[in-house]
């Protein structure tokens, strides 16, 4: 029974990816282009109507492939906003020694 409520749950769960997505913004005051990441999400596929063994292993693998991006792409976004924090302050220094 417990089964069955599990597999009846996962109806409509959806496999998502995540990117990191970069935005570009201008700094007047340090006259440069700021970069910021962000991590977005991303539908790539919907498991619906599953009833049998093979939708649970479906749904590990869904789970483990969102999981992995999720650390792999979060991992890029920290590193990255740590590098354009560094690039601006860095030319934002070198403006106001002009």
């Amino acid at each position: 029974m417990w089964r069955r409520a599990s597999v009846m749950s996962a109806v409509s769960i959806s496999g998502c990816i995540y990117l990191p997505q970069t935005t570009t913004t201008y700094n007047k005051e340090c006259q440069l282009d700021e970069r910021h990441m962000t991590l977005e999400g991303r539908r790539v596929a919907e498991i619906a109507g599953c009833s049998n063994e093979g939708c649970a292993a479906l749904l590990v693998a869904a789970g483990v492939v969102s999981a992995a991006t999720a650390v792999v792409s979060g991992s890029v976004v920290v590193a990255g906003n740590v590098v354009y924090w560094l690039e601006k302050k860095g030319q934002c220094m070198a403006q106001k020694v002009k």
